[in-house]
Formats: structure tokens, C-alpha cells, sequence
């Protein structure tokens, strides 16, 4: 069984077809976002988020989420995240995980939980 992925890379959308064996090496879990700092030295507007994945630990992303949200109203936010991607250093900062979103005209809205859950538990 295959599942279309669509990868939006740099405004570019690329479709790969991946097989549920691909898609179950993939690390989606739920975090709660314990602090929000601006990220002065991206290129682009970011934010430095300290993300609590409960048994996986602390982990840390950069994420362009600026044009909708403040620092404020990100902290305790429950997010999604992959995180088993390889860690990628950023300006000076290593982010170690990939926070969820959507691309909107307004800008990215990220993805979370409609109820409060558990931190570090796995989306399938």
C-alpha cells in the first residue's frame, strides 16, 4: 500500500509516493512549547521554541510562525512534531525537531490537539 506525500519545499510542492513502511519511520508526536524566544539570527522572521515531548525529552526547533502567533500566546501550546528528523543547525542554533503547520494566506498555523493529551505520545 503507497500514500501520496506532498512536500512543500521552498513554495515548491513535490510529490513522492512512499510505502506505509516509509511512513511508519516517521516520528510524529505531540510536545507542549515551554518557551519562545525571537530568533534574531535567521534569515528569515523565526522563533526559537523549547518544546517538552514528556518521555522523549527537551527538544528545540526553529520555526517562521511569527505572522500569526505572538511569543505569549505559544507558550503551554500543544504542537505536532516529527521528531526524528536529523538534527539541522540554523544560523547558530541546532533545531532538533520539525514543528507541524499549514501554510495559510496568513500565514502558518500550526498543527495541534483539539483536546489536551499526554506530551510525547505518537500520531499514527
Amino acid at each position: 500500500m503507497y500514500y501520496n506525500i506532498t512536500v512543500n519545499i521552498k513554495n515548491t510542492s513535490v510529490k513522492y509516493m512512499i510505502s506505509i513502511d516509509d511512513f511508519a519511520k516517521i516520528k510524529i508526536q505531540t510536545g507542549t512549547i515551554l518557551e519562545a524566544l525571537d530568533f534574531k539570527d535567521a534569515k528569515k522572521k523565526a522563533y526559537k521554541l523549547k518544546i517538552d515531548f514528556g518521555k522523549e525529552g527537551i527538544k528545540h526547533s526553529s520555526a517562521q510562525i511569527t505572522e500569526i502567533y505572538t511569543k505569549e500566546e505559544l507558550i503551554n501550546k500543544q504542537i505536532i512534531a516529527i521528531t526524528n528528523l536529523e538534527p539541522k543547525q540554523i544560523a547558530n542554533f541546532m533545531s532538533e525537531c520539525l514543528v507541524l503547520g499549514i501554510y495559510s494566506e496568513n500565514g502558518v498555523v500550526l498543527l495541534s490537539t483539539e483536546q489536551k493529551v499526554e506530551n510525547g505520545l505518537d500520531i499514527y
